[in-house]
């Protein structure tokens, strides 16, 4: 049997020259992350507004200072862009409105020199339901309901807040994340009631949590079966100085169930994780002093040198190797089991801002 995939002849049912000449022409229009798009009919597109009962000139996201919003029908125009299933539609817009409900957003925090970019995670039998990957490669290609939906988000920003690069979107360098960043927590696989659930939401209920990021950072830990070790490189690596730009650090802890299950082995709940994440989440003065982060800027509050014109007074320690927190609270530490059980590889998500607000979860309405 050939392993050559299949030449499918449809020139009776469509003209493939007028498919490319209406991928070119989105392309040229602006309309694409710069790979291609799906072409969207009006037919099409009444596929996707019939799976809410939402009214399609809703504003989802407002950008005033663009003079931009993003509405319901926009949204279903960029989710079919995208080459979601129309089926996929009810999970995009609790995606966008969990990102309206964290905030971020619409305080330009998009636009962002730092090169942010959109992460969400969906909970529930939604994900087993709509093929939403949750296991091996979760971070990768292959899935296209996770790849779709997140890079629905993208093209939502772009074409209906206006973020494109070089104009609205500063991002001096960005990340690949600004593709595509959805994934799906693995809730068979994890000794602990999911995130959802831990938010208050019933295990029935399908929901999406979503937030800005900045990267995401491997932690190789296949090395360790005591859990005081394993907290200790999360807490390392999400303090890390190169990561501050605000006072505080916080982040997503993606833990694969391997690393989930020793903790749970070892008698430990999730919140023992990231109160143990906590009480690690410090350097030392002379450790930020070192990259010039110990101070705190007037204003924007952001790190720098202690005798930058900008900084806030402040007396350095007798003892430089005072310790200086930096995780604040267990509410800068969120744990999501994903991944597949098959070795110790775990990872961080740095967002953006502080914990200073309620966790964004939003529950999926079917129509």
């Amino acid at each position: 049997m050939s392993d050559e995939p299949p030449v499918i002849d449809d020139a009776s049912l469509v003209d493939a020259g007028e498919v490319r000449r209406a991928m070119e022409y989105y392309e040229s229009r602006g309309w694409t992350d710069g790979l291609p798009v799906v072409p969207v009919t009006a037919s099409y597109l009444e596929e996707f507004l019939a799976t809410t009962a939402r009214d399609p000139d809703e504003a989802l996201i407002p950008m005033p200072h663009l003079n931009k919003v993003l509405t319901v029908r926009l949204a279903a125009v960029n989710a079919a862009l995208a080459g979601c299933l129309p089926e996929y539609f009810p999970v995009v817009l609790a995606a966008w409105d969990a990102f309206g409900k964290d905030g971020m957003v619409a305080r330009s925090i998009w636009q962002s020199t730092t090169g942010t970019a959109p992460f969400s995670v969906l909970f529930g039998p939604l994900r087993t339901t709509l093929g939403f990957n949750a296991r091996g490669n979760v971070w990768g290609s292959g899935f296209r309901a996770n790849a779709t939906v997140g890079r629905s988000i993208r093209l939502g920003a772009i074409n209906g807040l206006g973020l494109k690069p070089h104009v609205f979107d500063q991002a001096t360098q960005g990340n690949p994340a600004k593709y595509s960043c959805f994934i799906a927590e693995n809730e068979e696989d994890s000794p602990w009631p999911s995130l959802a659930s831990d938010n208050g939401l019933p295990p029935p209920d399908s929901a999406v949590t979503s937030t800005v990021i900045r990267s995401v950072l491997h932690i190789e830990a296949r090395h360790t079966i005591v859990p005081e070790q394993l907290v200790a490189d999360f807490a390392d690596s999400l303090c890390r100085t190169g990561a501050l730009v605000r006072p505080n650090a916080a982040g997503f802890i993606v833990l694969n169930s391997e690393h989930a299950w020793l903790f749970d082995k070892h008698g430990w709940s999730k919140d023992d994780v990231r109160q143990a994440i906590v009480a690690r989440g410090w350097r030392t003065y002379r450790d930020l002093a070192a990259s010039g982060k110990e101070a705190i800027a007037k204003g924007t509050g952001w790190r720098l040198p202690a005798d930058h014109p900008d900084a806030i007074p402040q007396e350095a320690p007798a003892d430089l190797d005072t310790p200086v927190q930096l995780i604040k609270t267990v509410d800068s530490v969120q744990i999501v089991v994903a991944g597949a059980p098959n070795a110790g590889v775990s990872s961080i998500v740095e967002t953006f801002g502080f914990w200073d607000r309620p966790m964004a979860v939003v529950k999926v309405e079917e129509k």
